[in-house]
């Protein structure tokens, strides 16, 4: 690379009186959507007006109450969206249209003759005032530039006389990051000088983060070091607009909010010029996730990402922060299992407060189904494997058999060098233990209990049952059905197996309940351990079947091999 010296960033402000570090945000601010103008003109393929119009009610539905539809004065298809609104009645009455426009008299009037059928409007006008734009673009002293928007106001004045609905102006020191504060106070204010703004005369000052100059700390000190100072400030909103040239757009507009911002102007995703505007919906779930109520209904992200990507056509991140379709997710085998333990706790939470490690927010909040939260793959761990049987298929595994399927897991998907679904999941789980039924395999069996008598073993098994494909009965003695069974294999085939550890437990409820148990099996001559799981709607057999299992993976070549 070049010598970095080369780049300067702009300077931070003297500002040891800040206050907004110890700040915090109580409440959501004002939203506006820009996604019709600064989304829309960032296109390769703008969108038509009919996929204007639908993008307009998507964004009424989620709540946006200022929309800016455009900028009319300087495109013609701009000008026919905001005619098609007009005639079809398209903006709900709530709805303040928000209409952009340079100081320019020729584009103020066009604007305007565009607007007139409109019971509320925010009429936005802008112009660069950074010093590299006045010394660049414009060659113009600050005064000169600072006459540009007054002179736009007073046209405006001007026609707003004829005006028969609600007018707000807005104004934006466009390049406001690349401005001199104390010059953006004075162009700011030379505006509000000739609106007069009064309780029925509202105005908002924008103040754009237009290109990222600095560290996010440097843009909240000047939007609150010009908040502070404004005059009519009790009428007056003040905006902030930020783009994410450095990454930190939204870090920006957080802070910016914290500096006394009450409005935000930004659009879904991100979408904008360069590297995109502040997302919007970003900004509304991280208040969300900190108890604050964002003010837009965004309860089914997967419908907002639809209704985007096919009018905006462009793909939404699979790691973009709550919308990605791996936001929720976890492969890494410590998050799988510190997650599933999370889920487990909240069952027991009587407060119902959120703590889930790893999870901000509870996915099923924004539509998304816990289904999403844990996908396995060679990197993922036992307690994403554990939670997907328990959370799906019911099965509540022992502790230690934990390890031993998520290994088994895990060599299965480093072989396929893939994730796995959790059908697959359950698929290998079948095959590994309920379908696990050679060389041994269990039949029926009946039971009768021996209360008469004074012997210890007072459990009579009666077994049939197949090994190596050969039916054969056996009867078997013990203190109970699963000793009984363990002694008549035991004796019968030759086994040397100790019984290690045993549980159980139902699968579902009501008639056609059944229950799952678990045995952890050694083959004492070769120390080697492992578990077996049966199933049936008798508690006795489903024991019998785990048996069975552990047996036959305990002579299973493979498995020992």
């Amino acid at each position: 690379m070049k010598d970095a010296r080369r780049y300067k960033p702009f300077p931070a402000m003297n500002y040891p009186q800040r206050r907004w570090p110890s700040a915090q945000i109580t409440k959501a601010p004002v939203w506006c959507s820009v996604d019709l103008r600064d989304g829309n003109q960032a296109l390769v393929e703008p969108m038509t007006v009919d996929e204007k119009c639908r993008l307009f009610e998507v964004l009424y539905k989620l709540g946006f109450r200022e929309i800016e539809v455009g900028f009319p004065a300087a495109s013609r298809a701009e000008s026919e969206f905001l005619r098609v609104l007009s005639e079809r009645s398209l903006v709900p009455d709530d709805v303040y249209v928000q209409v952009l426009t340079q100081c320019r008299d020729e584009q103020i009037d066009d604007t305007f003759r565009a607007i007139k059928d409109f019971p509320k409007v925010i009429f936005h006008i802008y112009n660069p005032t950074s010093a590299l734009q006045r010394d660049v673009v414009f060659h113009m002293t600050q005064e000169e530039i600072l006459q540009i928007p007054v002179r736009a106001v007073r046209r405006l004045r001007e026609l707003e006389a004829s005006f028969e609905g609600e007018m707000v102006l807005e104004y934006s020191p466009e390049s406001f990051s690349g401005t001199e504060p104390e010059y953006a106070l004075a162009v700011c204010n030379a505006v509000l000088r000739e609106w007069e703004p009064s309780a029925k005369r509202r105005a908002i000052i924008n103040l754009p983060e237009t290109v990222e100059l600095n560290t996010p700390n440097t843009f909240a000190d000047a939007v609150e070091w010009v908040s502070d100072r404004l005059i009519c400030r009790e009428f007056v909103t003040v905006s902030i607009h930020t783009h994410n040239d450095r990454g930190t757009g939204i870090a920006s507009a957080e802070l910016a909010l914290l500096a006394g911002a009450e409005r935000v102007e930004g659009t879904l995703f991100g979408n904008g010029e360069r590297t995109g505007n502040m997302d919007v919906l970003t900004l509304a779930y991280n208040l969300y996730a900190s108890g604050i109520q964002p003010g837009l209904e965004l309860s089914d992200i997967d419908s907002i990402i639809e209704s985007y990507e096919e009018l905006v056509k462009m793909p939404v991140s699979p790691r973009h922060p709550y919308a990605g379709r791996f936001a929720f997710t976890a492969f890494s085998g410590g998050h799988q299992d510190a997650i599933s333990k999370g889920f487990s706790a909240m069952s027991d939470n009587p407060d119902g407060e959120w703590k889930v490690p790893y999870l901000l927010i509870d996915p099923a909040d924004i539509g998304r189904t816990y289904e999403t939260v844990v996908r396995i793959n060679a990197q993922s761990g036992k307690g994403g494997v554990a939670y997907i049987l328990r959370q799906y298929y019911g099965f509540l595994l022992p502790k230690e058999m934990h390890r031993e399927f998520g290994a088994r897991v895990q060599r299965m998907a480093d072989t396929l060098g893939a994730e796995l679904t959790r059908e697959d999941v359950f698929t290998l789980f079948r095959r590994e233990y309920l379908e696990r039924k050679t060389p041994l395999h269990f039949l029926r069996c009946s039971i009768d209990d021996r209360t008469d008598t004074d012997e210890v073993d007072t459990t009579h098994a009666h077994l049939v049952y197949s090994y190596y494909g050969k039916t054969a009965e056996l009867d078997c003695y013990g203190n109970g059905p699963i000793d009984a069974v363990r002694r008549g294999l035991q004796e019968e085939l030759g086994l040397q197996i100790r019984l290690l550890d045993y549980s159980e437990h139902a699968l579902n409820s009501g008639s056609e309940a059944q229950a799952a148990a678990y045995v952890r099996m050694q083959d004492t001559e070769t120390g080697r351990m492992t578990y077996g799981v049966g199933i049936s709607s008798n508690i006795t057999r489903a024991s019998i079947r785990a048996m069975f299992c552990a047996v036959n993976r305990l002579k299973d070549s493979q498995l020992n091999g």
